[in-house]
């Protein structure tokens, strides 16, 4: 076969359709007419001879084929990404494009400020930041559509041969109360204090919550005994859930600087119990890695390890816990 019986253009329509799951979806997310997505589809299956989707249902569903194909034009189209990226870094940083991937706690709360210092000193290079479960952003990772991430869970167990896992920084779980409540006038907890706390956490299923149980698992408390009193799906609901006087939670010591600036949240010392979970660098070794993504990681990585990005943090803590009991022992006379 001399000529390729498909074109660029039409695995991005096939990968469109099978992203968005209908034909206008995909026209509407291409910026083209749903007319002419049908006929390049149409097209493609007479050059390949085979149907590629099944449509019989109300879901544009892929055929045995269609999986097949869709499965090597992702590769293709991530090499051509990547064969791009390797042109413009020939500019030497003063084009191109860099995409970071993070799990949620990391991509809300961290990687904005990395992204923030790596334009300052690159303006001229673009920044995409993927945000997805640490599963979604490991595959992506792995296929070539992301050049690095910052992750805090594990990477799934068939990725670990392909991608280069660093440590990076140790993340603080921290317990954290309302302002206002009683506990915020003692200098440390007892463990079993906590089993009389009501808990506000993520979903059971989610990522995050799994490796903060293994987490606290591995601090013998017993994750069983935890009161959860509620379950609510993004960290913002949570920590507005606790500043409300609704219950307790553990979260990223990183998603709370500003409540803690402001006093609006306690941040509880659990005695002799430091809760910490490993926040890792991942790549994979076989891609093409550009000058954006060594710039980034040789430059604004080493800033944010745990021993600068979360030390303003705890400096405030001290200052802040004194404040707050001086106002407690006003309102109650004491």
């Amino acid at each position: 076969m001399s000529d390729l019986p498909f074109t660029l253009d039409q695995l991005r329509i096939l990968k469109a359709i099978a992203t968005e799951g209908s034909f206008k979806r995909a026209a509407d997310s291409l910026y083209v007419s749903q007319p002419a997505v049908s006929l390049q589809v149409q097209n493609l299956e007479r050059q390949l001879d085979v149907p590629l989707f099944d449509r019989g249902g109300r879901r544009a569903q892929l055929t045995e084929a269609g999986h097949l194909l869709l499965n090597y034009g992702e590769k293709i189209l991530s090499l051509c990404q990547e064969t791009c990226r390797a042109i413009e870094d020939l500019q030497n940083l003063q084009g191109g494009t860099l995409i970071v991937g993070a799990s949620q706690t990391t991509g809300t709360y961290l990687l904005p400020r990395m992204i923030g210092m790596f334009r300052e000193r690159y303006p001229d290079v673009a920044v995409q930041l993927q945000v997805h479960s640490t599963r979604r952003t490991a595959w992506s990772v792995a296929n070539g559509q992301v050049d690095l991430a910052i992750i805090g869970g594990e990477v799934p167990a068939e990725l670990q041969d392909t991608l280069e896992i660093l440590p990076y920084a140790e993340d603080e779980l921290a317990l954290i109360l309302p302002a206002f409540h009683p506990l915020t006038r003692v200098t440390t907890i007892q463990k079993d204090d906590l089993y009389k706390l009501q808990f506000i956490a993520l979903d059971s299923q989610s990522t995050i919550r799994k490796v903060i149980d293994q987490v606290l698992t591995r601090c013998s408390i017993d994750t069983r005994r935890l009161k959860i009193e509620m379950e609510l799906n993004s960290i913002e609901a949570i920590k507005n859930a606790v500043q409300a006087g609704l219950g307790a939670a553990f979260v990223s010591i990183s998603a709370i600087e500003k409540e803690l600036q402001m006093g609006v949240l306690y941040r509880a010392r659990i005695e002799e119990v430091v809760v910490k979970r490993i926040l890792s660098v991942i790549v994979n070794p076989n891609r093409y890695r550009s000058k954006a993504a060594e710039a980034f990681n040789q430059e604004i990585l080493p800033e944010f390890t745990s021993n600068t990005w979360q030390e303003s943090v705890k400096a405030s803590v001290p200052k802040l816990s004194s404040e707050i009991k001086t106002a407690s022992s006003q309102l109650t006379g004491s």
